[in-house]
Formats: C-alpha cells, sequence, structure tokens
C-alpha cells in the first residue's frame, strides 16, 4: 500500500508506531520496522543522550529497516539537553523524527538541518497547521480516545481527521483508536495516510515490557481508562488500577485546588514500577479506550500482516461490493 507517510519514511506499510515511556525501546522499533513499519525508539526513556546514541545503535544491529526516534518537549523547569540529545540523533543517522509535547519550533533548524523528516503529535487542528507552518514535514493527529495526553478539547477522531483533511496540505496520520485493519481503512476513508497505534504494540511478543502488563490490555475493555489532571491541564488517559483509583479520590477532594505535589506518588516513577516490574496498582500509565479491541498477544509481524490483510480485504470486497451490489445486506438485529 502506497500512501503519502509510505513514500514520506521508506516504509512498506502505513504504520507508525508511536513513541511510549519504558515501552519504545531497541527491540520494539526494530521489530515494527523489520515487519514493514516504522519502528519508534523514544528518546527521553533514555536518561542521557549517550544513552539514547547506544541505543540507536543497538537498533541498528537488529534491523537494516528505517526507523525513528520520538522527542518530547516537556514543559519542566529544567528541560533535558535537547540539543545533544538531537546530535545523537544526527550522528545516528536516524532521517525520522517523531516529536510531540510543545512545539518543535525552536529546534526544527538543527533537525532540517541533519536532513530529519519531522512529524508532530498533535490534539487539534489549530496545533497541526501551526506544525505545518513551522515546516514539520507530516503530523499524528490524536484523538480523544487515544492513550496519553489527548489535549483538552476532547475531539474525537470521527471529526478531528476530516476537520484536519480540510485544513492540512502536509500528509497527517491518525493517531489514537487505531488496532486492526478497520482503524486503517477509517483513518484512510476520512483522510489520514496512515496511522500510528501505541498501546496495541504493548501486547505484542517483542513489546520490552512485564508479561502482567500485556495480560492486563487483554482483560481490559474500553470501559477501564480513565481521564486524570484535567484540573492541571495536563490531561492524560490512563488504565484503572488501585494507584488510579486513589489519584481520582484525591483528585475529588481537592477540586480546583489540585498540585501536582498532591499526587506525585501516583505519578512519579510509576512506568519502571509497571512495564519493569509488573506492579500493575502502581499507579498511572498511559492506555488509550483501543484497549477494548485487543484481544491477543501476535507478533508485531503477524499483527502488521493482519491488519494489512484487513484492510485489503475490507477495500477490495467489502467497500466496492456495497458498489457492486455483490455485498449481501446484513439483517437487522432482532430487538428483544
Amino acid at each position: 500500500m502506497k500512501t503519502a507517510i509510505t513514500e514520506l519514511f521508506g516504509i512498506h506499510h502505513p504504520i507508525i508506531q508511536g513513541g511510549m515511556h519504558y515501552v519504545g525501546f531497541a527491540e520494539m522499533a526494530a521489530a515494527v520496522s523489520n515487519a514493514g513499519g516504522l519502528g519508534i525508539i523514544t528518546g527521553l526513556t533514555q536518561k542521557t543522550p549517550e544513552l539514547l546514541a547506544r541505543e540507536i545503535a543497538r537498533c541498528r544491529d537488529m534491523t537494516d529497516k528505517p526507523f525513528g526516534v520520538n522527542l518530547t518537549f516537556l514543559p519542566t523547569l529544567s528541560d533535558p539537553p535537547y540539543p545533544e540529545y538531537i546530535a545523537a540523533i544526527r550522528e545516528g543517522g536516524i532521517k525520522a523524527v517523531e516529536t510531540a509535547g510543545r512545539s518543535p519550533e525552536a529546534y526544527m533548524p538543527a533537525l532540517k538541518a541533519a536532513g530529519i523528516k519531522v512529524i508532530h503529535k498533535c490534539t487539534s487542528v489549530r496545533h497541526s497547521l501551526k506544525a505545518e507552518k513551522i515546516g514539520c514535514d507530516a503530523v499524528s493527529v490524536d484523538g480523544f480516545e487515544c492513550g496519553g495526553h489527548p489535549g483538552e478539547d476532547d475531539i474525537p477522531n470521527m471529526i478531528l481527521l476530516p476537520r484536519a483533511a480540510d485544513e492540512l496540505k502536509i500528509p497527517f496520520v491518525a493517531s489514537g483508536g487505531m488496532a486492526d485493519g478497520r482503524s486503517l481503512v477509517g483513518a484512510l476513508a476520512m483522510g489520514a495516510s496512515g496511522m500510528n497505534m501505541g498501546t496495541r504494540f504493548i501486547a505484542t511478543k517483542e513489546a520490552p515490557v512485564h508479561d502482567n502488563v500485556k495480560q492486563a490490555l487483554v482483560k481490559a475493555t474500553e470501559l477501564d481508562t480513565v481521564l486524570v489532571m484535567r484540573a492541571l491541564r495536563n490531561t492524560e488517559r490512563v488504565l484503572r488500577n488501585k494507584g488510579v483509583d486513589e489519584l481520582l479520590e484525591i483528585e475529588r477532594e481537592k477540586g480546583a485546588s489540585l498540585k501536582i505535589d498532591d499526587i506525585i506518588d501516583q505519578v512519579a516513577g510509576v512506568y519502571p514500577k509497571v512495564m519493569v516490574d509488573g506492579q500493575m496498582d502502581a499507579g498511572a500509565w498511559s492506555c488509550g479506550m483501543v484497549v477494548g479491541l485487543i484481544h491477543d498477544i501476535p507478533t508485531v509481524k503477524e499483527l502488521i500482516d493482519r491488519i494489512m490483510a484487513e484492510a485489503e480485504a475490507i477495500i477490495r470486497q467489502r467497500l466496492t461490493g456495497f458498489l457492486d451490489g455483490t455485498v449481501e445486506a446484513q439483517r437487522a438485529r432482532a430487538v428483544a
């Protein structure tokens, strides 16, 4: 399948693995790239630029296909050494960077000078247009369904994607709620040139996380995620657990006076506890509503091959079948 995204990044399938804290290691990125998608190493999971350089080199030993690095620009008092991270990315020969968080505008000259294609994650059309204006090559449009930070507009992808298609000149991928061939075809129908998957890739054999995490994703339903930190305007969609329930209770008690220090035990240092140690009640960790569509733990190649086969069947058989009159109308479900 050729789209603007496969052409931009030199990949076989229009599927990108989003950057995920304590998930986007070399093993994950290489597996996705070897299966024809674009694998992504999560830059800031590596504590120093030197460690990121080492992780990029490790990934190079695992794949000869294109892969990228996620670089999230955080609203912190003391910024990570972003120029040094970018230098590690450039010297590692990386040609694709997924940016997220704050605008990457200040770092675009350095990225573009290195010949790097930039895809910025946005939760609104206005932010997508700003990304286009500052020179991003593509956008990852993140709907309200997504795991992690959905922004504050609460617009789901059925509306957000067509709106992005109406306004953007650069290509974009759909992010949030993406899991299978139906997701991909739906995203393409609404104007996207591919899709970005996060949560779904965690439930794969190669994902370098504790098995408790994978089993939790298989058992969960679309009703098991919840939004936290709304009062801080730092909304995050997470999988509900005991630590999250404690966080929600604190939020109820504090109301509009909530401060980050009030919930620090439920949000700080949670990822290694969950992803490495398998402590599923440790606190808040990002998970999308798409968890309701996760029912197995395949290899990454099995998952991507299945997605592409499903997508082709939907396009060639179901959709053209409607036009050709060869798809039998489904019976209406009887009402009890």
